[in-house]
């Protein structure tokens, strides 16, 4: 039995694939869907008020460390596409799970996960829990979900 995984929060961003990211076929190239990730990630971060300035500022350097997709149905010139992202691990990194599907008709097109690590920037070493900082501002998110104890 496959356990559910805990949501902490999600965001939702649209997007239109323009002509200079797909190939001859006009299907979107498979190394462009890494860019929706981040550029997902990124109005999330935006939304929450902990950018990767703030991140700097604060002294951590945030590496993906990981990064997995699994393309199930291509993307194509013109589409319009949702990139949802679901925040599944904050406190030991920041481990985020996406589904990128057709703005229209819902259907699934790509799947994927990053997970992010935060390092002291004075000494480049990594940080086994997230800093505080980056706790507290996504504990503020008016979508933050905390875990429940059963």
């Amino acid at each position: 039995m496959k356990l559910k995984k805990h949501i902490y929060a999600e965001h939702f961003s649209d997007y239109e694939i323009p002509f200079f990211d797909v190939d001859s076929m006009f299907i979107m190239w498979h190394g462009h869907y890494v860019k929706y990730l981040e550029m997902a990630r990124c109005a999330f971060l935006e939304e929450i008020g902990y950018t990767y300035d703030v991140m700097r500022e604060k002294g951590y350097g945030w590496p993906i460390v990981q990064l997995n997709l699994k393309y199930v149905k291509p993307a194509t010139f013109r589409q319009k596409i949702r990139v949802k992202l679901s925040v599944v691990e904050y406190e030991s990194c920041l481990r985020i799970e996406y589904v990128i599907v057709d703005l229209n008709t819902h259907k699934k097109l790509t799947t994927g996960s990053t997970t992010q690590v935060a390092v002291d920037i004075n000494n480049g070493e990594m940080q086994f829990q997230t800093p505080q900082s980056w706790r507290d501002a996504i504990a503020c998110y008016q979508g933050f979900r905390p875990q429940t104890e059963k």
